[in-house]
């Protein structure tokens, strides 16, 4: 007698961006129907699209979050470096100015980034998944509600580009569409309980420009100035990324009462009052091109979902917990969400009570390890908007600013704090006997008095033909 088969789950995705693409990648193992729903049309090549105003500034996406995303679409990494991207050794491939000093760049690579436009990440992604068989994308359509009972999401209606509206039935609905998400409001509506939210703002603004390197960027370092929360000044700060095409992606930035303006003139000048004029410098040697593009919605938001109580529902990305991108953990956090989707997936049906707040604890886990280190950052500029930081925070910013000027010296600090942001560790290594002990004993070595710049990197300021590398 013939057996039949059960169907396997259906699963509804809402929003096309990064985090929608991986989560399919992610439940691809679990379902043979996968609809992504997606507001804007999506471009089959590395080119803007509309929805994603964020891919006009510079994004970097750490190791973290690289090796997240290699796991679940293997051969990605490959596609990006084929593309152009750059592999970024760290702490060795960066020029940076902390508020503890300059790094040294004598270290051996402790890890790594991946240093390429938002454009470029998301079409390699976008290719990998959409190729997945049973992972279909419908393309403009919007969702306008969702589905479902007080306790359970069993859908979403979707407004098509012709104006018709669909009930679309899942068993499990994933929404990924990002910061301005409509789903505690249609959840409310659902008579569930409201999601609890927090939010902290530093109120930081962004600039971004593209610019024509001045020299070939094959092994160009990244180039970062960080703010100092302990000045009294509005904090300030500046990458350049370097990127396909022969490229550099530069965004500045700065907190209240010091924010950055569109006025392409005024560009370099605002990099040139940095802590250090070292980025303004390099743009005086290359060619702008393009206008300044703004950005004012940085504040870290986190919606609470892991203690909600509604199955059939999971929040990814910057839908569950948006961070200010000045720390560019956004893309990593929700790589990493999605890969403890996929490993919760593998042990669990995905349409069984419980498994959406299971699974939205397992997301929530990397997201915090970010959120911390973005709020713990923020916090400390939150006093000129008249918000006193706590005792616990003051006493946890001074060791961390005293292992980051001890980072500028001895290694095993370096290594620690490289470790954390890239967020292949926990915050709780910080507390480990030997980076306290490290901590306590502080610089081994005098600060530098200025960048550690090599020949090339040198000539390229002076204005001289860039040295030929010895082989």
């Amino acid at each position: 007698m013939a057996t039949t088969s059960q169907p396997r789950p259906r699963v509804l995705i809402l929003g096309g961006g990064l985090s929608g693409t991986l989560a399919a990648a992610a439940l691809a193992p679990h379902s043979d129907s996968i609809d992504i729903v997606e507001r804007h049309p999506l471009p089959d090549a590395a080119k803007p699209r509309r929805g994603l105003p964020q891919a006009r500034h510079a994004h970097m996406l750490w190791s973290g979050g690289a090796d997240a995303i290699e796991s679940l679409l293997p051969g990605t990494m490959d596609m990006w470096l084929r593309a152009g991207a750059h592999r970024v050794p760290i702490p060795n491939g960066m020029i940076s100015l902390s508020p503890g000093g300059w790094y040294r760049r004598c270290w051996p690579e402790a890890q790594y980034l991946i240093s390429a436009s938002r454009d470029l990440v998301d079409w390699a992604v976008r290719t990998q998944a959409l190729a997945i068989p049973g992972v279909r994308l419908l393309s403009e359509a919007e969702p306008v509600r969702l589905l479902g009972t007080r306790t359970r999401v069993t859908g979403a209606a979707i407004r098509h580009r012709d104006g018709t509206v669909e009930a679309r039935e899942a068993d499990l609905v994933i929404d990924a569409t990002g910061r301005s998400s409509h789903a505690p409001g249609w959840l409310t509506e659902l008579g569930m309980p409201a999601v609890a939210e927090t939010v902290v703002d530093a109120g930081v603004t962004y600039a971004s420009r593209r610019y024509k390197a001045p020299v070939d960027t094959t092994g160009w370092p990244v180039i970062n100035v960080q703010a100092d929360a302990r000045l009294a000044v509005a904090g300030t700060a500046g990458t350049i990324l370097p990127i396909e095409g022969g490229e550099w992606m530069v965004s500045l930035s700065g907190t209240r009462g010091g924010e950055p303006t569109s006025d392409g003139t005024q560009f370099t000048a605002f990099a040139r009052q940095m802590r250090s004029p070292l980025i303004a410098d390099y743009l005086a040697r290359a060619e702008p091109l393009g206008p300044v593009t703004v950005a004012r919605n940085t504040a870290n938001r986190r919606r609470h979902y892991e203690k909600a109580r509604v199955d059939g529902f999971i929040a990814l990305g910057d839908s569950a917990t948006a961070l200010n991108p000045l720390y560019g953990h956004g893309m990593s956090a929700a790589a990493q969400g999605a890969r403890a989707l996929r490993d919760l997936a593998a042990n669990s049906d995905i349409t069984s009570k419980g498994f959406a707040r299971r699974a939205q604890r397992a997301i929530a886990r990397p997201a915090a390890a970010a959120w911390l280190l973005a709020v713990g950052q923020d916090a400390a500029f939150l006093h000129e908007a008249g918000k006193k930081p706590k005792l616990a925070d003051r006493l946890a910013a001074r060791y961390v600013n005293r292992l980051i000027t001890t980072a500028c010296s001895d290694f095993t600090a370096v290594e620690a704090l490289t470790d954390v942001m890239t967020l292949q560790a926990s915050g709780v290594v910080l507390a480990h006997p030997r980076i306290l002990l490290a901590a306590i004993r502080g610089p081994r070595l005098a600060p530098l008095s200025g960048p550690a710049l090599t020949s090339a990197e040198e000539a390229v300021l002076l204005g001289r033909p860039v040295p030929t590398p010895t082989p």
